[in-house]
């Protein structure tokens, strides 16, 4: 049976496997992007679905807040700094994978933030997948489905901590126990 330290150095690990692949994707396809459209330039991929668009978004979704761009790289650092303090404190490897996408997905936007700022941390986001009612990245779509998951996980009653886990199987406990002893 693999000790506490050795589950931690797991979870770290595949926290930081996990975060480093979806951010190198995250920017490839960002540089991809920057590199085979124009500004403006819409290829049709699915027609009425997705269409690639790029784009350099300074707010936050749907544009919203791009005149307080400095203020959501600001929120972006303390959510990647909150998201590997969740990563390290769960004892759930599912909590993991589900924490380092949201880590890697916030991560790829402030990069674009801090290399594509015309001033300290007021840069512009690279987005270029149209969907329509929106136009996001990579990025994007990790921390949607990292949101999905959470909530998922939150709702099948996935432990977080060892005090969750101890929780779960003291109830469990104490329900088998009353049904034993209804059955007697």
């Amino acid at each position: 049976m693999m000790n506490q330290q050795g589950r931690l150095r797991t979870r770290v690990a595949v926290f930081a496997c996990v975060s480093a692949v979806a951010l190198i994707a995250d920017q490839l396809t960002k540089a991809w992007a920057m590199a085979a459209l124009s500004d403006g330039q819409s290829i049709r991929v699915i027609p009425g679905l997705l269409s690639l668009t790029l784009v350099r978004n300074p707010g936050a979704s749907l544009g919203m807040g791009s005149g307080a761009t400095w203020v959501i790289s600001l929120l972006a650092i303390v959510a990647c700094v909150a998201l590997v303090v969740l990563g390290i404190r769960t004892i759930s490897t599912k909590w993991t994978v589900a924490l380092s996408f949201a880590f890697a997905g916030a991560l790829g936007n402030l990069i674009d933030r801090v290399m594509y700022a015309d001033s300290f941390l007021n840069g512009k986001v690279v987005d270029f997948l149209n969907y329509g009612w929106s136009v996001g990245n990579v990025a994007d779509v990790y921390l949607v489905v990292a949101a999905v998951v959470l909530v998922v996980l939150i709702l099948i009653g996935e432990p977080f901590s060892q005090k969750e886990l101890d929780e779960k199987s003291a109830h469990i406990a104490d329900s088998s126990s009353d049904s034993e002893a209804d059955a007697e």
